[in-house]
């Protein structure tokens, strides 16, 4: 393990540890753990790892934004996703798969094209959700992270691979619990 794979490691477990707790102060530390990780997945050829960090930083100002502000839903309460968006969202991820996987294949050395880009697809559609406090984006999240760990430990990067296994753990949790804040809000005070 490298510093830089260490650091990045370490605020990306802090922030995704916030998430699960509902806290804003995930955002912070996601930005400086993204910006960490996209430096280790450029020297990796890990390409669309490093798009998604660089989406990862814009997404995570805006969700800090967003988490920050009071009213609508903004409130801090967490929601569901109706089955229509979640659906047209999920099409979404798999064309994105499919159509930049076929681009990194043809046109770059990448490494595993295909699962580097649904590891890319999959996390946007999970932080749009997480962005929105939708208790799906933690589904989302084990999907990822199940594709994620062979991916980065086939790459080398065992810690950073051992902690997305932990992750995925943590996605388990987080869903758990942000099914019982829902149902915490939606009971009469």
């Amino acid at each position: 393990m490298t510093l830089l794979e260490g650091a990045a490691n370490t605020l990306a477990t802090l922030s995704i540890l916030l998430a699960g707790r509902n806290s804003v102060h995930t955002w912070w530390t996601g930005m400086a753990g993204c910006s960490l990780f996209a430096v280790l997945f450029w020297q990796t050829r890990l390409y669309a790892d490093v798009l998604l960090q660089v989406f990862f930083v814009v997404a995570s100002i805006v969700g800090w934004w967003h988490w920050s502000r009071r009213g609508a839903e903004g409130d801090g309460n967490v929601h569901r996703t109706g089955a229509s968006a979640l659906a047209w969202m999920t099409l979404a991820a798999a064309v994105a798969t499919v159509g930049y996987g076929t681009l990194l294949h043809r046109f770059t050395d990448a490494y595993a094209p295909f699962a580097d880009s649904f590891v890319l697809a999959a996390s946007v559609l999970a932080q749009l959700l997480l962005m929105r406090r939708r208790i799906e984006t933690w589904p989302v999240w084990l999907l990822v992270n199940t594709v994620a760990v062979p991916l980065y430990a086939s790459r080398g990067l065992t810690v950073t691979a051992v902690l997305y296994a932990a992750y995925w753990v943590n996605a388990l949790v987080a869903w758990r619990h942000w099914v019982r804040l829902s149902r915490t809000e939606a009971s009469p005070a």
